[in-house]
């Protein structure tokens, strides 16, 4: 059974940090393609960073030189590194896997608000 747990959201101020963590059970993170999405109030769920499993990263353009995606593999977590935070950055965050058989897993979710 596939389980995604995000957490370290939270309130901050603009052009501050925070460091998200998705820890993750039933799959292992280094052998699969992990994202990170955010969906703001009356937005589209929208990809913000993947990492593949021979660790390359993408990330979308709102976000590249400021967030950084990576995984622990002895954690089986993967992490999201959000530096120089915007009040464009608020929305609720979430950790994605996809399995090789079509099957899309999301975890719960971690609100992060961002404070002008």
């Amino acid at each position: 059974q596939v389980q995604l747990v995000e957490s370290g959201g939270g309130l901050v101020q603009a052009g501050g940090s925070l460091r998200l963590s998705c820890a993750a059970s039933g799959i292992i993170v280094s052998d699969s393609t992990m994202g990170w999405y955010r969906q703001a109030p009356g937005k589209q769920r929208e990809l913000v960073a993947i990492i593949i499993v021979s660790g390359i990263t993408r990330y979308a353009d709102s976000v590249k030189g400021r967030f950084t995606i990576s995984r622990d593999n002895a954690k089986n977590t993967v992490y999201l590194q959000m530096n120089s935070l915007k009040s464009g950055d608020t929305a609720a965050y979430y950790c994605n896997y996809n399995s090789r058989d079509g099957q899309t897993y999301w975890g719960q979710g971690t609100q992060v608000v961002v404070s002008s």
